[in-house]
């Protein structure tokens, strides 16, 4: 399965979305997610999945079964947009949490035996020291979600990127 989270407002479904195929997942703002509270429901109540019940709370068993994860998000100081961000932060349910040390850094354990393939595609106007900042936080969400490959692109336009499959 692959699954494409992306803040794009009108999206034109020729543009980004006509060679995906049924085993794909779009999550898209629809106006309904809510902020993780960080109350650790989702390791505690509920293993794996968020207690907040508004149609985001599955994340951490998407991830289980993606093989391929694509964001497309504006790019905010670095950063993603707030939309992309909030699903990445309601996406801790994939992680244990139990921690451990890879490569002199602290990092939670996996809970699913998965290793995905992680790309980003960035865009507007982003100057260096922006594209730096996200270099490096990709990598480390990368890092977070065991991916065997961590890549990311950076895009003035949204018409710029190309097809994402």
């Amino acid at each position: 399965m692959n699954i494409l989270i992306h803040d794009i407002k009108n999206p034109d479904e020729k543009t980004f979305f006509d060679n995906w195929k049924n085993d794909a997942t779009v999550i898209s703002d629809n106006g309904k997610i809510h902020p993780c509270i960080c109350c650790f429901g989702c390791w505690i109540k509920t293993p794996g999945q968020c207690v907040i019940n508004d149609g985001y709370n599955n994340m951490g068993a998407l991830l289980s079964k993606c093989k391929r994860m694509i964001i497309i998000s504006r790019c905010f100081y670095g950063s993603y947009s707030p939309f992309v961000h909030n699903v990445l932060d309601r996406s801790i349910p994939y992680i244990l949490p139990c921690f451990r040390t890879k490569n002199g850094e602290t990092h939670h354990k996996n809970r699913y035996d998965n290793a995905i393939i992680f790309t980003v595609y960035f865009y507007g106007k982003i100057s260096d020291r922006e594209k730096e900042t996200a270099r490096k936080l990709t990598a480390a969400n990368g890092i977070s979600f065991f991916a065997q490959k961590t890549e990311t692109y950076f895009y003035e336009k949204i018409e710029d990127i190309p097809e994402v499959l």
